[in-house]
């Protein structure tokens, strides 16, 4: 924990927020999100399921409506509900109180940017190219890496836009090679079983490693809710360490990994 307390209080670290981190709130999961999508297209959701993974089901989707505008205003509605009270989040407190420069995720809604307007902390949302004009130095940037509500194009959500991100050539993702190549990264909100998330993984090592200083980069890390050494020995593999809890509720153990950051 010495080297990423170091680089979190000299502002080194990246944070990269995942799902688990809005599903703190409360939010639906994708289970619920393709049961939407079964209900929308007359389908009964168990059979719908049976018939592909989340991202072709999402796919066929696309296809049968033309857009993913109607499930994505449902999303919109069903995961900013009115009843979710930011401020008694004390994760997104601690994320946003937090000695971060930038912060990546791979989530589409806007909590991260209501919790910063909630305690009145200044930032830049990056969602597409043309917003990156808009960085100011000194200001933290919340990188919305898998697009944005508010931009339906942007968003990485189908089979077609995941194969699109694989390419890792898009604006956001050279800003998140140069971002790597200087500063720590911390994972957090991730499933350590989620293919999109390891390829990302595997996508920075082999950054890393093409920059030719490898053996001097910031270390990078991920943290998982239980210890796994077979997963361990993987990510080291990638040039990223693992940090663990021994707690069996992801909120308490994310907020006490958070809160030991500041040392």
């Amino acid at each position: 924990m010495e080297p990423l307390i170091e680089a979190y209080k000299q502002g080194n670290l990246i944070l990269f927020v995942g799902a688990g981190v809005s599903r703190s709130l409360g939010l639906p999961s994708w289970s619920e999100l393709i049961d939407e999508i079964a209900r929308q297209l007359g389908y009964d959701p168990d059979v719908f399921k049976s018939y592909g993974n989340n991202l072709a089901l999402a796919e066929y989707y696309k296809i049968k409506k033309g857009s993913i505008g109607p499930l994505r205003s449902w999303m919109d509605r069903e995961w900013h509900s009115k009843s979710i009270k930011i401020g008694d989040s004390e994760i997104h407190k601690l994320i946003v109180n937090g000695l971060f420069s930038r912060i990546y995720t791979t989530n589409f809604d806007r909590w991260l940017e209501l919790a910063h307007d909630f305690y009145q902390k200044k930032y830049i949302k990056i969602a597409s190219v043309s917003d990156l004009i808009n960085i100011e130095e000194g200001t933290r940037q919340i990188i919305k890496f898998h697009g944005d509500f508010d931009e339906d194009d942007s968003i990485v959500f189908d089979e077609s836009s995941y194969f699109e991100r694989l390419d890792f050539e898009t604006p956001l993702d050279i800003k998140l090679r140069s971002d790597v190549l200087c500063k720590s990264v911390l994972f957090i909100g991730y499933s350590l079983s989620d293919i999109n998330i390891r390829f990302l993984f595997y996508k920075l090592a082999k950054i890393w490693k093409a920059s030719g200083f490898v053996g001097t980069r910031p270390n990078s890390y991920v943290f998982s809710l239980h210890p796994n050494p077979v997963q361990e020995d993987i990510l080291k593999q990638w040039d990223i360490k693992m940090v663990s809890s021994e707690s069996d509720n992801p909120n308490e153990a994310l907020l006490i990994f958070l809160k030991s950051l500041e040392g």
